[in-house]
Parts: C-alpha cells; sequence; structure tokens
C-alpha cells in the first residue's frame, strides 16, 4: 500500500504540492483513481481522485478511520546535530519508521552544529512515516539548549543520557530501561557531553547510560537507542 500525507486533508481536500507531483506525474494517478492519505494524526482516508493536477490534486474522502495509536509507550530522542547532515538526516529516518513519538535537536557546549534545517528533516520524517505506513507524525523541535531540556524535561518520565567516557559511574540501556510510560533519551555531540553537562543532567534526574561496549557515532547511538527501547517493548 502506498499512502500520502496532507496534515489538513479534511478541510481542503487537497494534496500539498509535493505529494500531489508524486501521485500524479510519479504514480501516473489520474480522476477516478482511489488512493490513501494520512493526516499523521492517525487517521487514514481512502479517497477518490477529482482533479489530478500535478501541484494541488483534488479528492472525495469515501472512508475514513480511526486508527489506534501505535505504542503504549512514548519515546523522546534528543539528539546533537551531526556535523555531516547526511547523517543526521539518515538517523531521524531510521528512527521514525522504527518508532519515536519526539525528536529533540539539542545545542550542546561541544556541538559542531548549531544549526538544523528543520524543513528538510521534516520532509525526511514524512517520508519515512509513509515508508512505515504509518498514520501518526512524529513532532519535531527546534534547536534547544541543552540546559533548558534537561531541566524542563518531564520528572515522572524515565530518563537517559548516552555517555562515553568512564570517568562516571555508568549503567547499561538495555538493563536499565522499563517497559511502558515516558522514556527520554539524550544523545551528545561528536566530541560528547561536557562534565558540567553531565553533573547537570544527573541533577535533573537522567541516568548516564552505555549503548554496549563498543562506542558508536552519534546517529548510530540515536538509531541503537530507539530500536532498544521498541525491542524492550515489544517483549513486554
Amino acid at each position: 500500500m502506498i499512502q500520502f500525507y496532507s496534515p489538513d486533508i479534511e478541510e481542503t481536500l487537497t494534496l500539498p504540492e509535493g505529494e500531489s507531483a508524486h501521485c500524479c506525474r510519479v504514480l501516473r494517478h489520474k480522476e477516478g483513481d482511489e488512493i490513501v492519505v494520512t493526516d499523521g494524526k492517525g487517521h487514514r482516508f481512502l479517497c477518490e481522485i477529482t482533479d489530478a493536477h500535478p501541484s494541488h490534486t483534488q479528492i472525495i474522502i469515501l472512508k475514513s478511520e480511526d486508527l489506534q495509536y501505535e505504542r503504549d509507550f512514548q519515546l523522546t530522542l534528543a539528539v546533537a546535530p551531526t556535523k555531516n547532515s547526511d547523517r543526521m538526516e539518515w538517523m531521524v529516518e531510521k528512527a521514525v519508521e522504527i518508532g519515536v513519538d519526539k525528536i529533540v535537536l539539542l545545542k550542546c557546549k561541544r556541538s559542531e552544529r548549531k544549526s538544523q534545517r528543520s524543513d528538510r528533516l521534516l520532509k525526511v520524517m514524512v517520508s519515512a512515516m509513509k515508508q512505515s505506513l504509518s498514520s501518526f507524525m512524529p513532532e519535531l523541535t527546534e534547536i534547544t539548549d541543552f540546559n533548558d531540556f534537561v531541566k524542563n524535561s518531564s520528572p515522572g518520565s524515565q530518563k537517559f543520557f548516552g555517555y562515553c567516557s568512564e570517568s562516571f559511574p555508568r549503567k547499561e540501556l538495555v538493563k536499565e530501561c522499563k517497559p511502558g510510560g515516558e522514556v527520554v533519551i539524550m544523545i551528545g555531540p561528536e566530541g560528547d557531553f561536557t562534565p558540567e553537562e553531565v553533573e547537570t543532567a544527573v541533577k535533573n534526574g537522567f541516568m548516564p547510560v552505555t549503548f554496549g561496549n563498543k562506542r558508536l557515532r552519534t546517529e548510530t547511538a540515536g538509531v541503537f537507542a530507539v530500536s532498544a527501547v521498541n525491542v524492550i517493548n515489544q517483549l513486554a
């Protein structure tokens, strides 16, 4: 099944320009064809094309379906953008495909990239949501200061941060993370979190963890963390 994304489909009855081009120019759909559209809010629609226009395809809704939320836990991944933007996009793509609810772009003291094109990441997220046949679009938060993030994180959640240095006691994520509830995981920049950031995180309830016995790149650590939390919950 191929599904298209239009966040306001019920109000506009029109596919966005990019989705319209994919629908009519790439897949060559025409008037009278039936397609599946999601709004990214847990709703899926069976639609009929009434105007196959490559920039604003118009439809009528034949049937709607309210889908049950995919997971009984909430996962937030806060990650410092990598110097290579392609690697960041790869990580975001895989995280969405596997299952994540919120992605926070984290600004740390050692961050090599202080900004990130959120519009490009949103396109990657939409593509990944469609690829995985999900109807729930994760939230993307703009660049957020490390201190602001850790101090405002949910007090009742399980909070972890990956840390490479052995100078601070660490535990294994796969042994400490429990199924259910809300999980927040922070991944630092290529240069890791500073000792001051570690102290701040611990004071605000974050547990330093490892992702195994190997040192991982930022983007690999992000994918590992998301995968681990999903598997832990699936096996519960």
